[in-house]
């Protein structure tokens, strides 16, 4: 049986700066929720619904230990926005690489007429 879509993408998810914090944390190794909870001016409620959120993107998994609950980064999801990233990091290189033989060429007449192509 194929797994469900998730509810909400990479990009929705880390759209918010609030859970961009939380990934940042949990960077750092595993947490409970109360211990991510001390790093915000809101609830512990709060902080829960953020965590789902990223939860269902895929970019936390939690597991119960006695009564607590900690939760765990999933890294990989990010590498969609890291591919996505990409493209627009070689368009501006190009971009760059383009600015900088114009200001370096004394006769600009001499440049290649045209857009260059994105690598």
């Amino acid at each position: 049986m194929a797994e469900a879509a998730p509810k909400h993408d990479v990009f929705q998810a880390i759209a918010d700066p609030t859970r961009r914090r939380l990934l940042g944390l949990l960077s750092e190794g595993e947490m409970p929720v109360n211990a991510l909870s001390s790093h915000f001016p809101m609830s512990r409620t709060a902080v829960s619904k953020h965590l789902r959120i990223l939860s269902e993107a895929g970019l936390v998994s939690e597991e119960k230990v006695g009564r607590e609950t900690r939760y765990r980064l999933q890294p990989e999801p990010l590498q969609e926005l890291r591919d996505w990233l990409g493209y627009f990091e070689r368009y501006w290189n190009n971009k760059l690489a383009a600015l900088k033989l114009l200001v370096e060429t004394e006769h600009p007449e001499e440049l290649p007429k045209g857009p260059r192509p994105v690598e």
